[in-house]
Parts: structure tokens; C-alpha cells; sequence
């Protein structure tokens, strides 16, 4: 696939008129999607698409448009096509203040090549494992193909393989426990214990729901439940725009607020899903630190930002928003967390999260799924949907005890247009309190 895209481009850039400047980006994908309903396969099927975005530059004016490739010969034509559109479209256009692209070349080229069995085996064994319970679940499995190339000489290429697998085993009604696995070689031993401790959680389900009154109460939060609240946080909180325009929720943190010394927060495209380089051209820092021991240390800058701004690019993304977010271990290890807890709320799961106040950082959202009542160390009932509403700074700051030594690489499960690269990899954190309000 890299060899057709590349022999594309340099076929486009022979066809280039005196000053125009042309950029190239290639999303592609080779994915097995399978449903599951009470284990047994409900919908399977294969998916292979090639989307490519012809961008046409003069005079710093630009446009572009989106074609389908088709792995033939009439991909050349129908690129063509597209340039003289964009063409008669960049004279009608005014000139971009705020256009910036790599001028210099800076190419590179990564395959990660996983341990991707045939979706068949998969399904067989998951089948067999989940026999007997209400278990329902969507797998995705595959390579994902990213590319980049531009009339200057750069070429990039990024290609990947992983799988996401995210399920729910059921009781009855709201009454369930949802997990998932992730990452870039698939292990069967890994997917039957996660399925052999959701059956274990569904059997506490059984168990008379307790009501919780409002109030503060020690918290566990699982890896999923993290990810929930660290979502929250790539709406514009690390982006340099967002800081500028003063909109970040982070934006006390410029001004003396800190988060506990353990949270160390990074953007780390070296070992996330994401490609290494974006639509601008720019190829992108392994790691960006975006929170360092509690203090707000960088920010992400795409390439329009920077131009207005008067900032140096790290290669973000137009949203300005991570891709691969990285949060460091602590030192708790994942078999003491109940025994560390003690009495309180053990969160597998939240959902609903959004602002109640974003220049303060706070935040609400409900608990889902499977959330316990633990007494003792020991998980006791299921507690029915609760309120929190608290900001950043209590729960990864002052109320922050520590996070798990475990961590656990979460992949979006995102399938709009196609499978989404962004990953987030996570710890369990253990609260002191929780502020819960329904």
C-alpha cells in the first residue's frame, strides 16, 4: 500500500503548476469487525478502505478535498480530477493569515507489526469462553495505514496492527459489569481472565442494591473510569489555543494551582497508535509533558496556533487534543487496592461527565455498570447510579492517594468513518474522597 500511495503522489506532484505546493494524506484500514450477543456472533464482516486528501497550496491560499482510492488504475484520473477543482476553487479564495506547513523535508517510516490470530480462532474462543452468560461484546482487529507526502520531497508512512474488544456481561436491566481489552498482540489467557472476573462481579450484582446518601466518600477508580475523567480533560485542556483564549479548564494552573506531585501526564505518540506525523507535515515529539509532578509543564500546538500565536509547533493536531495519553504508575499494586480502600466506593465505570464549571475545573458525571459498596476490604453489595460533582484539582490533587502499579492500555472503540488510532494508557487511582451529590 505505501509503494501505490507514493508511485500516486509523485505521479500528482509531475502534474504540479509553477508555485503550487501540494500535501498528501492517506487513512486507510484492513479491520475484521465482529458483535457478539449472549455469545454467540451476531454480525462479522471485513472493511478495507483507502480515504486520500488531495491539498493544493498557491499563493498562500489552499484547499482540499477527499477521495476514495480504489486500488486501481483510475485512482490517478479521478486525483486529477480533484486538482483542477481545487484549482479553479483557489482563485475564488483569500489568502490564510494563518497557514503554516513543513517546508522542510523530514521523513520517516514505522511498521508495527502485532500478534493478530484469524478473526475465526478469536471468535471460536471467545464463543466457547463466554458460553452460558449474557455476554455482549464488539471486536475490532486489524492494520491501520496512515501516510503523508508533499511536493517538497517528504514522505511518511505509519502502519499498525492492533485490536479492541470492549463487552458487557449481563444480569438483568441496568444490572451489568463492562471491561475490554486492548493493545497490539492478542492473548486469549489475558481476554479469559478479564471474562472469568466480570462473571465474579455480575455474581455480586445478585445481591440487594444499597442506596448511598450524598456525601464525600473514598473512592476507587478503575482504569475505565479514569479514562472517563481524563477524556474530559482532551476537551481543550492542554491546548495552546484553548490556554490563550483563556477556555482551558486547566487555566488556574498558570496562575498557581497545582494537581499531587504523582500526576505526571504526557502526550506519548512513541508508544501509542497514532502516527508520528500529521496533515501539516510535521513530524511529531515522541513525548510531549503535558503535566509534570502536579505542575501544568507544556501544551500542544498545531501548526495554525503557532502561527498565531507566535509558538513553535509540537505537531498537535488541529483539535489540539492528545492522541496517546500517557499517565505515569504509582505505586499501589492492583491486588491491595480493596484491602487499601478499606471501606468505600469501588467505580468500574462512569459515564454522562461533563463541565459544571469549566474555568474552575469542575466536573459531574454518574457512575455505571457495576459500582460496589466495600467494607473492609471487602466488596460487600452493589451500589445503585450515583451523582459526583468535584473538581480536578480534589480528585488529582489534595484527595489523590495514589495511583495503582498496574497500568492499562485503553484504545478509543470509536468506528465513525473508521477505527479511531487515538489510546489512552492508565492506572486505577485511589481517592480519599469523592464529592457525590445525587
Amino acid at each position: 500500500m505505501n509503494a501505490q500511495f507514493l508511485e500516486l503522489v509523485d505521479a500528482l506532484c509531475r502534474q504540479l503548476k509553477k508555485e503550487e505546493i501540494l500535501l498528501c494524506y492517506l487513512s486507510a484500514e484492513r479491520s475484521d469487525f465482529v458483535r457478539f450477543n449472549k455469545a454467540l456472533v451476531r454480525q462479522a464482516g471485513t472493511v478495507e478502505q483507502r480515504y486520500l486528501t488531495i491539498r493544493l497550496i498557491h499563493a498562500r491560499r489552499q484547499a482540499s478535498e477527499v477521495i476514495a482510492l480504489a486500488g486501481s488504475a483510475d485512482n490517478l484520473e479521478r486525483a486529477l480530477v480533484s486538482m483542477t477543482r481545487l484549482r479553479d476553487v483557489l482563485t475564488q479564495l483569500p489568502e490564510d493569515p494563518w497557514l503554516l506547513i513543513a517546508e522542510k523535508p523530514n521523513s520517516t517510516s514505522v511498521e508495527r507489526r502485532g500478534h493478530l490470530p484469524h478473526t475465526d480462532e478469536v471468535v471460536q474462543r471467545v464463543v466457547e469462553a463466554g458460553r452460558g452468560l449474557d455476554f455482549v461484546g464488539f471486536y475490532a482487529a486489524g492494520t491501520i495505514y496512515r501516510g503523508f507526502a508533499n511536493s517538497y520531497g517528504q514522505r511518511n508512512w505509519h502502519e499498525v496492527d492492533t485490536f479492541n474488544f470492549d463487552w458487557s456481561v449481563h444480569l438483568r436491566a441496568d444490572k451489568a459489569v463492562k471491561d475490554g481489552l486492548a493493545g497490539f498482540d492478542w492473548d486469549i489467557a489475558s481476554f479469559e481472565a478479564k471474562l472469568r472476573r466480570s462473571a465474579d462481579r455480575m455474581e455480586l450484582l445478585r445481591e440487594p442494591p444499597l442506596t448511598i446518601s450524598p456525601g464525600d466518600y473514598r473512592v476507587y477508580l478503575a482504569p475505565r473510569a479514569l479514562e472517563e475523567v481524563t477524556g474530559l480533560l482532551q476537551w481543550d485542556a492542554f491546548s495552546a489555543r484553548s490556554l490563550a483564549t483563556r477556555q482551558s479548564p486547566l487555566l488556574r494552573m498558570e496562575h498557581g494551582e497545582h494537581l499531587s506531585p504523582k500526576v505526571t501526564l504526557s502526550e506519548n505518540i512513541q508508544d501509542g497508535v497514532a502516527p508520528g506525523f500529521q496533515q501539516d507535515g510535521f513530524v511529531r515529539p515522541g513525548q510531549v509533558k503535558l503535566i509534570a509532578n502536579g505542575e501544568l509543564a507544556g501544551r500542544l500546538v498545531s501548526p495554525r496556533s503557532a502561527k498565531e500565536y507566535g509558538l513553535d509547533t509540537n505537531g498537535a493536531n488541529s483539535r489540539e487534543s492528545p492522541e496517546s495519553l500517557d499517565l505515569a504508575p504509582g505505586d499501589l499494586p492492583v491486588d491491595e487496592v480493596l484491602a487499601t480502600l478499606g471501606s468505600g466506593l469501588y467505580v468500574g465505570n462512569l459515564w454522562y461527565l461533563n463541565f459544571s464549571d469549566r474555568p474552575a475545573g469542575r466536573m459531574t458525571g454518574m457512575t455505571r455498570f457495576a459500582t460496589f459498596w466495600v467494607e473492609n476490604g471487602r466488596i460487600v453489595a452493589p451500589v445503585n447510579p450515583l451523582r459526583f460533582d468535584d473538581t480536578l484539582y480534589r480528585i488529582l490533587g489534595e484527595n489523590l492517594f495514589d495511583f495503582t502499579r498496574e497500568r492499562e492500555m485503553l484504545l478509543s472503540t470509536s468506528t465513525y468513518d473508521e477505527r479511531s488510532t487515538a489510546s489512552s494508557h492508565l492506572p486505577g487511582a485511589l481517592l480519599g474522597s469523592l464529592r457525590f451529590t445525587l
